[in-house]
């Protein structure tokens, strides 16, 4: 098995409430050196297959249930085989 992290976050020109509710907090509790908070998910997967199996996979399954493209993007990184 092979760990998959898909790395998803909000576009550029979405706004993000979460992320400016975040960042006025943070900022009312004296960090003010905070300029700007975007807020994303961090997803997991483990799978089997080769990497340029599981790359394909993975995108198939961002691009069909995992991401609304619409208003999000998404990265991820192939990580080392699991042992178990």
């Amino acid at each position: 098995m092979t760990k998959v992290k898909v790395y998803v976050t909000l576009r550029e020109s979405v706004v993000d409430p979460q992320g400016i509710a975040a960042q006025e907090a943070l900022q009312t509790m004296g960090f003010n050196e905070v300029e700007s908070v975007r807020i994303g998910k961090l997803i997991e997967l483990e799978l089997a297959g080769t990497a340029a199996e599981i790359e394909t996979r993975v995108t198939e399954m961002c691009d069909k249930l995992l991401v609304n493209k619409v208003i999000e993007q998404y990265s991820f990184e192939i990580g080392e085989v699991a042992g178990k």
